[in-house]
């Protein structure tokens, strides 16, 4: 069994920064489910018990991922720097 390192920086309105073992991401948590870099996905369950399903990003509606992405990931940035 491998490690596993996952932490989540919250940035404020839903966004964050999260950082693991492969990289560091962004991401947006709305009333519906969570916007990253691997496309939409939803959580549902009760404690102990949870499902998760993902919607990724395919070749044809790529294009509204790369932006959704873009927009998330220089929000992230900008409220970043704002901290400082």
């Amino acid at each position: 069994m491998g490690f596993r390192y996952q932490k989540r920086i919250k940035l404020g309105k839903g966004f964050g920064l999260n950082i693991s073992k492969s990289g560091i991401s962004s991401s947006l948590k709305t009333k519906r489910g969570t916007i990253g870099s691997k496309g939409f996905s939803v959580r549902t369950g009760i404690p102990g018990l949870t499902y998760r399903k993902t919607f990724s990003k395919s070749s044809r509606g790529g294009c509204l991922g790369i932006v959704l992405l873009l927009i998330t990931s220089s929000i992230s940035i900008f409220i970043l720097i704002k901290q400082l």
